[in-house]
Protein backbone atom coordinates (compact mmCIF):
# COMPACT_ATOMS: atom_id res chain seq x y z
CA UNK A 1 0.00 0.00 0.00
CA UNK A 2 2.89 2.12 0.47
CA UNK A 3 4.41 1.49 -2.80
CA UNK A 4 0.99 2.17 -4.29
CA UNK A 5 0.42 5.61 -2.66
CA UNK A 6 4.15 6.81 -3.62
CA UNK A 7 3.59 6.02 -6.73
CA UNK A 8 -0.01 8.00 -7.13
CA UNK A 9 1.26 10.82 -5.51
CA UNK A 10 4.39 10.98 -8.15
CA UNK A 11 1.64 10.90 -11.19
CA UNK A 12 -0.38 13.35 -9.47
CA UNK A 13 2.83 15.82 -9.44
CA UNK A 14 3.26 15.40 -13.52
CA UNK A 15 0.49 16.67 -15.04
CA UNK A 16 0.68 19.84 -12.22
CA UNK A 17 4.16 20.77 -13.42
CA UNK A 18 2.91 20.13 -17.48
CA UNK A 19 0.42 22.88 -16.54
CA UNK A 20 2.94 25.40 -14.78
CA UNK A 21 5.22 24.62 -18.14
CA UNK A 22 2.25 24.91 -20.47
CA UNK A 23 1.27 28.51 -18.35
CA UNK A 24 4.78 30.10 -18.46
CA UNK A 25 5.22 28.96 -22.63
CA UNK A 26 1.41 30.68 -22.99
CA UNK A 27 2.90 33.74 -20.60
CA UNK A 28 6.09 33.69 -23.49
CA UNK A 29 3.66 33.84 -26.53
CA UNK A 30 1.61 36.46 -25.06
CA UNK A 31 4.83 38.75 -24.16
CA UNK A 32 6.08 38.13 -27.81
CA UNK A 33 3.08 39.03 -29.67
CA UNK A 34 2.42 42.37 -27.14
CA UNK A 35 5.78 43.40 -28.48
CA UNK A 36 5.30 42.31 -32.37
CA UNK A 37 2.13 44.30 -31.82
CA UNK A 38 4.39 47.51 -31.04
CA UNK A 39 6.68 47.12 -33.83
CA UNK A 40 4.07 47.32 -36.01
CA UNK A 41 1.61 49.81 -34.47
CA UNK A 42 4.66 52.14 -33.46
CA UNK A 43 7.52 51.48 -36.14
CA UNK A 44 9.39 54.77 -35.15
CA UNK A 45 9.09 53.87 -31.41
CA UNK A 46 13.32 53.58 -31.75
CA UNK A 47 13.60 56.66 -33.38
CA UNK A 48 15.52 55.78 -36.52
CA UNK A 49 17.04 58.98 -38.30
CA UNK A 50 15.81 60.76 -41.26
CA UNK A 51 17.28 63.32 -43.34
CA UNK A 52 14.59 64.96 -45.54
CA UNK A 53 14.94 68.33 -47.78
CA UNK A 54 12.00 70.81 -47.01
CA UNK A 55 13.04 73.24 -49.89
CA UNK A 56 15.79 73.50 -52.32
CA UNK A 57 16.20 76.13 -55.13
CA UNK A 58 18.56 77.55 -58.27
CA UNK A 59 19.44 81.15 -59.09
CA UNK A 60 21.26 82.64 -61.28
CA UNK A 61 24.59 84.88 -59.72
CA UNK A 62 27.12 86.85 -60.23
CA UNK A 63 29.42 84.16 -62.23
CA UNK A 64 26.83 81.24 -62.41
CA UNK A 65 24.56 79.30 -60.65
CA UNK A 66 24.16 79.21 -56.77
CA UNK A 67 22.09 76.64 -55.13
CA UNK A 68 20.40 77.63 -51.55
CA UNK A 69 18.69 74.30 -49.64
CA UNK A 70 17.54 73.69 -46.31
CA UNK A 71 17.35 70.06 -44.65
CA UNK A 72 15.83 68.43 -41.86
CA UNK A 73 18.23 66.19 -39.87
CA UNK A 74 17.61 63.76 -37.95
CA UNK A 75 20.15 61.05 -36.22
CA UNK A 76 17.87 59.03 -34.23
CA UNK A 77 18.84 58.50 -30.24
CA UNK A 78 21.42 55.53 -31.31
CA UNK A 79 23.43 57.58 -33.93
CA UNK A 80 23.10 60.73 -31.32
CA UNK A 81 24.49 58.18 -29.10
CA UNK A 82 27.69 57.10 -30.43
CA UNK A 83 28.74 60.71 -31.26
CA UNK A 84 28.29 61.63 -28.08
CA UNK A 85 30.74 59.22 -27.28
CA UNK A 86 33.43 59.98 -29.60
CA UNK A 87 32.54 57.95 -32.57
CA UNK A 88 32.95 60.56 -35.60
CA UNK A 89 29.96 60.75 -38.10
CA UNK A 90 30.56 61.48 -42.10
CA UNK A 91 27.65 62.73 -44.42
CA UNK A 92 27.65 63.46 -48.20
CA UNK A 93 25.65 66.12 -50.16
CA UNK A 94 25.61 65.78 -53.80
CA UNK A 95 24.05 67.58 -56.47
CA UNK A 96 23.13 66.64 -59.83
CA UNK A 97 22.19 68.48 -62.74
CA UNK A 98 21.24 67.01 -65.97
CA UNK A 99 19.45 67.56 -69.52
CA UNK A 100 16.61 65.30 -71.04
CA UNK A 101 17.61 63.86 -74.62
CA UNK A 102 15.02 61.83 -75.98
CA UNK A 103 17.90 60.20 -78.12
CA UNK A 104 19.95 59.31 -75.49
CA UNK A 105 20.25 58.95 -72.10
CA UNK A 106 20.38 62.38 -69.72
CA UNK A 107 23.22 64.31 -70.31
CA UNK A 108 25.08 65.20 -67.25
CA UNK A 109 25.40 69.12 -67.17
CA UNK A 110 26.91 70.03 -63.78
CA UNK A 111 27.19 67.92 -60.24
CA UNK A 112 28.53 69.28 -56.53
CA UNK A 113 29.76 66.90 -53.84
CA UNK A 114 30.68 67.83 -50.31
CA UNK A 115 31.46 65.75 -47.36
CA UNK A 116 31.26 66.44 -43.97
CA UNK A 117 32.49 64.62 -40.50
CA UNK A 118 31.33 65.35 -37.45
CA UNK A 119 32.82 64.30 -34.25
CA UNK A 120 32.57 65.13 -30.42
CA UNK A 121 35.80 66.24 -28.48
CA UNK A 122 35.60 64.89 -24.65
CA UNK A 123 38.10 67.32 -23.65
CA UNK A 124 36.64 70.51 -24.55
CA UNK A 125 33.30 69.50 -24.70
CA UNK A 126 32.48 70.95 -28.29
CA UNK A 127 31.13 69.33 -31.14
CA UNK A 128 33.12 69.49 -34.85
CA UNK A 129 31.97 69.76 -37.82
CA UNK A 130 34.54 69.31 -40.68
CA UNK A 131 34.52 70.35 -44.05
CA UNK A 132 37.43 69.85 -45.99
CA UNK A 133 39.63 72.32 -44.31
CA UNK A 134 37.32 74.49 -42.63
CA UNK A 135 36.19 73.41 -39.07
CA UNK A 136 33.68 74.95 -37.09
CA UNK A 137 33.08 74.13 -33.20
CA UNK A 138 29.77 73.92 -31.52
CA UNK A 139 28.50 73.60 -28.05
CA UNK A 140 25.42 71.03 -28.85
CA UNK A 141 24.94 68.64 -31.59
CA UNK A 142 21.75 70.34 -32.71
CA UNK A 143 23.83 73.54 -33.40
CA UNK A 144 26.19 71.58 -35.28
CA UNK A 145 23.49 69.57 -37.36
CA UNK A 146 22.04 72.74 -38.07
CA UNK A 147 24.42 74.13 -39.60
CA UNK A 148 25.25 71.70 -41.79
CA UNK A 149 21.19 71.79 -42.73
CA UNK A 150 21.70 74.90 -44.39
CA UNK A 151 23.46 75.59 -48.01
CA UNK A 152 23.36 79.22 -48.68
CA UNK A 153 24.32 80.26 -52.14
CA UNK A 154 26.73 77.30 -53.09
CA UNK A 155 28.30 78.13 -56.55
CA UNK A 156 27.36 74.98 -58.78
CA UNK A 157 27.53 76.07 -62.45
CA UNK A 158 29.16 78.63 -64.79
CA UNK A 159 26.80 80.65 -66.71
CA UNK A 160 28.40 79.31 -69.83
CA UNK A 161 27.14 75.60 -68.74
CA UNK A 162 23.37 76.59 -68.77
CA UNK A 163 21.63 77.50 -71.64
CA UNK A 164 18.44 79.98 -71.27
CA UNK A 165 15.02 78.72 -71.61
CA UNK A 166 16.24 74.55 -71.59
CA UNK A 167 14.77 72.58 -69.01
CA UNK A 168 16.72 71.34 -66.80
CA UNK A 169 16.08 68.17 -63.97
CA UNK A 170 18.13 69.24 -60.63
CA UNK A 171 18.36 66.28 -57.81
CA UNK A 172 19.79 67.19 -54.16
CA UNK A 173 20.32 64.74 -51.55
CA UNK A 174 21.95 64.72 -47.74
CA UNK A 175 23.05 61.26 -46.52
CA UNK A 176 24.71 59.39 -43.90
CA UNK A 177 27.64 57.97 -45.28
CA UNK A 178 28.16 54.16 -43.94
CA UNK A 179 30.98 53.11 -45.58
CA UNK A 180 32.93 55.20 -43.38
CA UNK A 181 31.69 54.09 -39.74
CA UNK A 182 33.65 51.64 -38.02
CA UNK A 183 33.37 47.95 -39.25
CA UNK A 184 31.16 47.16 -36.37
CA UNK A 185 28.45 50.34 -36.73
CA UNK A 186 28.86 49.37 -40.27
CA UNK A 187 27.03 46.12 -40.15
CA UNK A 188 24.60 47.25 -37.29
CA UNK A 189 23.91 50.09 -40.12
CA UNK A 190 22.63 47.35 -42.73
CA UNK A 191 20.30 45.13 -40.07
CA UNK A 192 19.44 47.17 -37.53
CA UNK A 193 16.77 49.45 -38.17
CA UNK A 194 17.93 51.81 -35.14
CA UNK A 195 21.09 52.78 -37.15
CA UNK A 196 20.02 53.72 -40.38
CA UNK A 197 19.21 57.47 -41.80
CA UNK A 198 17.05 57.32 -44.45
CA UNK A 199 18.05 59.97 -46.67
CA UNK A 200 14.95 61.58 -48.99
CA UNK A 201 16.19 63.23 -52.61
CA UNK A 202 14.76 66.49 -53.70
CA UNK A 203 14.18 66.75 -57.58
CA UNK A 204 12.88 69.86 -59.36
CA UNK A 205 12.75 71.15 -62.68
CA UNK A 206 15.10 74.30 -63.45
CA UNK A 207 14.84 76.33 -66.62
CA UNK A 208 17.21 79.62 -67.07
CA UNK A 209 15.83 82.78 -67.29
CA UNK A 210 16.29 84.64 -70.71
CA UNK A 211 17.49 87.66 -70.51
CA UNK A 212 16.31 90.32 -72.92
CA UNK A 213 18.75 92.85 -74.20
CA UNK A 214 18.19 95.28 -76.21
CA UNK A 215 20.27 97.73 -77.93
CA UNK A 216 21.04 100.41 -80.41
CA UNK A 217 21.66 104.02 -81.54
CA UNK A 218 20.76 106.73 -83.20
Amino acid sequence: MTVSSTLCCGNAARPEAAAGAAAQRRRAIYLARCLLLILLVLPGWALAGKIEPLEASLSAGDEGYVLSAQFQVELGSHLEEAVSRGVPLYFVMEFDLTRNRWYWSNEHVAGKTISYRLAYNALTRQYRLSNGGLHQNFATLGEALRVMARIASLPVADKGMLKPGETYQAALRLSLDRQQLPKPFQVDAIANRDWQVEATTQRWTFVPAVTNVEGGGK
